[in-house]
């Protein structure tokens, strides 16, 4: 098996990753519906929510990035105009966030989530699939197995005190040898083929529509033959 976790395959197609029901913490508003696949140091967790209903948040117990699968979902900070997420549409609620919530039936979303107790800026920051991409750095030459990637991100969320960042990234081909990933990192794939190898040489192969998580210091590579793009969210935890 490799080390990626699978969180969705796009069109619902069935996934092996074994899922625990459980809260993020004793108010978390998703409780009874969230599903976590991993948890870990720095207070982070990924996973998916099938939720239906309306509720109503006075400060959100935590930092989380949503990424919706299936359904319409509807985020309505206070003092702002309702952000309604269809498929493939992300966003990052903030910590202290006052905000109504409301899912018609059959609304799923994968997620990355981090707590903290630290300092926070509430607010509500939409992911964008046409974002204003920047040139970012590339792979590390030494981890290259061929040229150098063009790679571009938009960094839309930074929260300081959990390294939380969050936005959206694309790159050209690219191959990458077998190394330890130097973050813990959630992707939805918005755009073209990755193949994810192993150590033993097993491959997961994951594409547009589908979301996976990788752990902080998990052996993993990476190739791909066309351009790729994703929603991220990254956080490094301390040695």
């Amino acid at each position: 098996m490799t080390a990626a976790l699978l969180l969705h395959r796009a069109h619902g197609a069935p996934i092996s990753t074994p899922f625990r029901k459980a809260g993020f913490g004793k108010d978390d508003p998703f409780a009874p519906c969230r599903e976590v696949a991993w948890e870990g140091p720095g207070a982070m967790i990924a996973g998916r929510v099938n939720f239906t209903g309306d509720i109503d948040v006075s400060s959100f117990p935590h930092t989380e990035t949503l990424v919706v699968v299936a359904g319409q979902l509807t985020l309505t900070a206070a003092g702002a105009a309702p952000l309604v997420l269809g498929p493939e549409a992300g966003a990052v609620i903030a910590r202290g966030t006052a905000v109504r919530i409301q899912a018609g039936v059959g609304v799923r979303f994968v997620c990355c989530a981090a707590a903290s107790d630290g300092p926070s800026a509430p607010g509500i920051t939409p992911l964008h699939a046409e974002a204003d991409l920047k040139p970012s750095n590339p792979p590390l030459a030494q981890t290259l197995l061929g040229p150098s990637p063009a790679c571009r991100s938009d960094n839309v969320f930074t929260e300081e005190q959990t390294q939380y960042r969050a936005g959206t990234w694309d790159s050209t081909p690219y191959h990458r040898v077998v190394r330890p990933h130097p973050l813990n990192e959630f992707m939805h794939l918005l755009a073209g083929n990755v193949r994810f190898t192993s150590p033993n040489g097993s491959v997961l192969s994951a594409g547009a529509g589908d979301a996976l998580f990788v752990p902080q210091g998990t052996p993993i590579g990476w190739e791909s033959h066309n351009h790729v793009a994703k929603f991220y969210v990254v956080q490094t935890v301390p040695a």
